[in-house]
């Protein structure tokens, strides 16, 4: 049972979580691949709102995925895509990548490539990502003007699309986690966490929601701050 302070707790992540952007026409689209097809839902839909004329879709497999997409992530989105009513020709794979900055690193070498000028990108991850998402894409793509997308979900809906609550709010516990470590090993940028943020992941970790969280080779939580 999830008490009436862990889901107040999880809300405060889930909202700070997302950036609040806009969508906007960007030089491209760059779907991040995961377990989730809403995400290629969302790259989708915005292409057809005239916000980016190529999709890029990047991911490989994963202990979460690969029966799900035994593919590879961007082909399963790609094909999801093209189901959807987008040519071919506005779809472009990169099917290697295993983590957030692989996915960054890994489509800007795709998009170089293959000649495409880029100044802008609209990022698109699962809702809870997109911070991380956007701050890791800042820090690997600094050139770039970066636009967070996802699909438009509450922390209750979207509890209910993945059928288990203990491991949404896990999921939200260890995404802060990386927030708050990352920069300092150079994987993403700095952002400023609020004190009442801080406080509800503090509450959640020592509730228990702590299966998605980095630890040293000891077995303890890594913790950037005390």
């Amino acid at each position: 049972m999830i008490s009436t302070q862990d889901w107040a707790d999880a809300q405060r992540l889930w909202d700070y979580h997302q950036m609040g952007h806009t969508p906007r026409a960007c030089s491209v689209a760059i779907g991040l691949g995961s377990h989730d097809l809403g995400v290629a839902d969302v790259a989708v839909d915005l292409y057809k709102r005239g916000m980016a004329p190529l999709l890029v879709f990047t991911g490989a497999t994963s202990p979460t995925t690969r029966e799900r997409m035994p593919r590879g992530e961007a082909v399963h989105y790609k094909e999801r895509a093209i189901e959807l009513g987008v040519p071919a020709s506005a779809v472009m794979v990169e099917p290697r990548a295993r983590n957030t900055g692989e996915n960054i690193r890994f489509s800007q070498d795709l998009l170089t490539d293959a000649g495409i000028a880029v100044t802008s990108i609209l990022l698109i991850s699962k809702p809870y990502e997109e911070r991380r998402s956007y701050a890791t894409a800042r820090k690997l793509w600094p050139d770039v003007e970066v636009v967070s997308a996802s699909s438009p979900m509450t922390l209750r809906e979207y509890v209910d699309s993945i059928g288990d609550a203990r491991l949404v709010i896990d999921m939200l516990v260890g995404a802060l986690q990386r927030l708050l470590v990352y920069p300092a090993q150079g994987f993403m940028i700095s952002q400023q966490v609020p004190d009442d943020v801080l406080d509800a992941y503090d509450r959640l970790s020592t509730a228990g929601y702590t299966s998605r969280l980095l630890r040293d080779s000891e077995g303890n939580t890594l913790r950037p701050y005390t």
